[in-house]
């Protein structure tokens, strides 16, 4: 500490003393050129008035009248006298004593005869500087002579010589009060708060109890205390972390956490890293104004993948697709992240206009997202799209492998539908690589997965893997009879699994979930949920008893239009409901360039604003549609405040906004209206399960959720708290990657064989 109070001291004392000396070097300039301007002006001033006053002398050729006039300026302050000459440069009157320090014509008498102008020039006579203005003498136009006016000019050096003992004496007062000054404010302004800083660090190191450091100190050191606080709450969460893992060992408690599943998945990668490969990727960089700004973008699958990437510093392989993110990554196009915390490895990858427009939102979502929903939306399938999906595929591939490349048994998840073919391409490249893809969405039954033209392709692609995983038993089982009839392979049934080109692949179900909000401040009581809720509707500009909410991207799957239409059926049925029940929509806008997406976003507006006009009275509204990407943070507001919450998809591989509503609702209170065609209606039977196509159905259903007493409210939803925190995101990430990482890579494919069990099942 003392070298750097030296060390500031002495940059500091340097620093001003050669800022002071630039400063008064400017500052003399500047006033020497303003008292030569000055002095200048008053010899020009002069030297006109006196030439009115000496031409008519000249004139008359009264040499005696001529020298009294120079006479009178010999004792004024600063002039040392005045002169006349004649055309031949000689002097016909002088100034008393002026005579011994001319000793010959000066210059600017020649050049104010010759230019017929006034001229000056400064000169040197010994140590002393003089300043000569000459003006010229004139007679009917013609120039007789001239005038020569001359000034000391030394005061202005003796002004300058002042100025810089001045700026001495200055300068050495601020050193030493600077110097003073800095002692101070490093005694008090930065010794004490690094002191302060090391006290609290050393606190949490040993586990003793310690208060943070005031604002003011940690401000003081930034960007230092920005990671000196994150540092801070990183060991009070490992310790925290820990104890609680204690407790959950002694007391044999399921509950995941990230600290447990980090620990689980060191355990099983050992020396192995895991990558993750999908199209979304975790965080986006964006222009704001002239800054950059990190977005987490609404996605289920960064909801629930990031958790993971964070517990094992993974990497993440996704496409790069913010107009900011090329600024933000290195030469490899990585960058760590989060921002605030890193954890993890982001790589982007990089498509152009064409190929997104091919692979993602032409053969993706065109394609294979209607293929695999039964929402009866016709399947589009074009060859150019087919093409731009297999050369996606393949640069994703590259990406990974480049990523790969130096890692021993790396472990790969590859994630959705937008990657079929990729688990072939990397297996082939990697066979000591465990290859897992999750498939988010629904497998149809064959017969409709055979619309697809290149439905041998993507299946024999998927078949690349070593774990295929779905949500639900009925995808795998449909996913198994797919290959049944598309490919020639062995499949065994009781343990399902595939043999295809001496490659063995395992399909399980995997039930996707949410993060627990186990440590969560305790759940407000009723009266502060009735309280927020009713400014929340305040600030909607709305009136109502009861509020429902649906949170959705605006996709033909997610029934928002059959829920709009139960809410009305509910209102011409139960007219007490009308003035009181009020539906809050959020509707987050997705894939708007692709028509169907656009069309129905329109649909679903005219469909609000029609029910509204028929019902609408006052401040009240029954459905009320925000048509924006909302934080987490946000929706989380509604949530709480909800008295029930409509999940009614046409078809669904999970929908985690049902365990979201459920791990939300720590009153233990709300109600979730469910559709039967949802991953999630397997594990949540305690929701009032509804039929979406059934609109009488659904609208008694929103009828008893709102007549349900307290008690089977709090029963339902603590049934459904329990399977959401035991079946957390945490524990599906285990299960998942902890099922890759046991299968036997080396394994023969005529193992099955020796195995006793049911004859396999053959397809040409």
């Amino acid at each position: 500490m003392r070298l750097l109070t030296l060390r500031l001291t002495i940059s500091l004392i340097i620093g001003i003393t050669l800022i002071s000396l630039f400063s008064s070097y400017y500052e003399v300039r500047s006033q020497k050129r303003a008292l030569r301007r000055d002095l200048e002006h008053r010899a020009e001033v002069l030297g006109e008035s006196l030439a009115d006053k000496v031409e008519p002398l000249l004139k008359k050729g009264s040499r005696k009248e001529l020298q009294i006039i120079v006479d009178q300026f010999g004792n004024r302050e600063h002039l040392e006298g005045v002169a006349v000459y004649n055309p031949q440069g000689e002097s016909i009157a002088l100034t008393p004593g002026l005579a011994q320090r001319l000793t010959g014509e000066p210059a600017a008498v020649q050049q104010a005869a010759t230019t017929s102008r006034g001229a000056g020039e400064y000169i040197r006579r010994g140590e002393v500087s003089v300043y000569i203005y000459a003006a010229p003498l004139h007679q009917e136009e013609a120039v007789v002579g001239a005038l020569a006016i001359m000034h000391d000019a030394s005061y202005i050096n003796a002004q300058s010589r002042r100025v810089w003992r001045d700026t001495f004496l200055r300068v050495l007062a601020l050193v030493v009060l600077i110097t003073v000054t800095t002692l101070l404010i490093v005694r008090w302004s930065i010794t004490g708060p690094i002191a302060r800083a090391a006290q609290w660090m050393h606190a949490l190191r040993t586990g003793k109890i310690s208060s943070r450091p005031a604002a003011s100190d940690l401000d003081l050191f930034r960007p230092l205390a920005r990671e000196m606080a994150n540092f801070a709450a990183s060991l009070t969460a490992a310790r925290s972390a820990a104890e609680k893992e204690a407790q959950l060992r002694q007391t044999a408690d399921a509950f995941w956490t990230a600290e447990r599943l980090s620990v689980h998945l060191r355990g099983k990668l050992g020396e192995s890293r895991l990558f993750v490969v999908s199209n979304r990727e975790p965080y986006i960089h964006k222009h704001q104004g002239k800054s950059v700004e990190a977005i987490v973008p609404a996605s289920g699958l960064v909801t629930a993948l990031e958790p993971v990437l964070r517990a094992c510093d993974g990497t993440w392989v996704a496409h790069g697709s913010g107009d900011a993110d090329r600024e933000t990554v290195d030469k490899y196009d990585r960058l760590r992240v989060p921002p605030d915390d890193p954890r993890y490895t982001l790589r982007r990858v990089w498509l152009s206009k064409e190929e997104e427009e091919g692979y993602y939102y032409g053969f993706s979502n065109e394609g294979l997202w209607p293929l695999c929903h039964i929402a009866h939306t016709r399947p589009v399938f074009r060859g150019s799209d087919w093409e731009h999906y297999e050369r996606a595929n393949r640069r994703f591939a590259d990406a990974v492998l480049k990523e790969m490349e130096g890692m021993e048994r790396p472990v790969l998840l590859a994630q959705d539908y937008h990657f079929a073919l990729l688990p072939r391409m990397i297996k082939k490249a990697r066979p000591d690589a465990r290859v897992a893809i999750f498939w988010h969405i629904p497998w149809p039954n064959p017969e409709a997965f055979g619309i697809c033209p290149w439905q041998r392709e993507l299946v024999d692609g998927l078949l690349g893997a070593d774990l295929v995983g779905f949500h639900i038993q009925s995808h795998c089982t449909n996913f198994l009879q797919t290959v049944d009839r598309a490919l020639e392979s062995r499949i065994d049934w009781e343990h399902f699994t595939v043999n295809r080109e001496e490659h063995r692949t395992v399909v399980k179900p995997f039930p996707i979930s949410v993060e627990f909000p186990e440590n969560a401040p305790p759940a407000e009581p009723g009266e502060s949920v009735y309280m927020e809720r009713v400014a929340l509707l305040r600030e909607l500009g709305i009136e109502a008893a009861f509020l429902g909410v649906g949170v959705d991207r605006v996709d033909y799957t997610k029934g928002i239009l059959e829920r709009f239409l139960a809410i009305e059926r509910l209102l011409e049925k139960h007219a007490t409901y009308r003035d009181k029940f009020t539906f809050l929509q959020i509707g987050a806008p997705s894939r708007t360039h692709i028509k169907r997406y656009h069309d129905l976003l329109g649909e679903v507006e005219a469909e609000a604003d029609r029910i509204n006009w028929r019902f609408q009275t006052g401040k009240w509204k029954p459905i009320v549609f925000k048509k924006r990407q909302h934080s987490h943070q946000e929706i989380q507001r509604f949530y709480r405040t909800a008295d029930l919450c409509l999940v009614t998809s046409l078809h669904d591989g999970m929908n985690l906004v049902a365990k979201e509503f459920v791990a939300a609702r720590q009153d233990e209170q709300g109600v979730l209206v469910l559709s039967r065609f949802t991953g999630a209606a397997r594990e949540l039977p305690d929701a009032l399960l509804v039929n979406p196509y059934d609109i009488e159905q659904m609208a008694e259903a929103i009828r008893f959720a709102l007549e349900m007493s307290t008690e089977e409210r709090r029963a339902r939803m603590q049934r459904m708290r329990i399977v959401v925190r035991e079946r957390n995101i945490y524990r599906w990430a285990s299960t998942l990657i902890a099922e890759l990482c046991e299968v036997r890579l080396d394994e023969p494919a005529n193992r099955l064989e020796s195995q006793s069990s049911p004859p396999l099942a053959k397809s040409a």
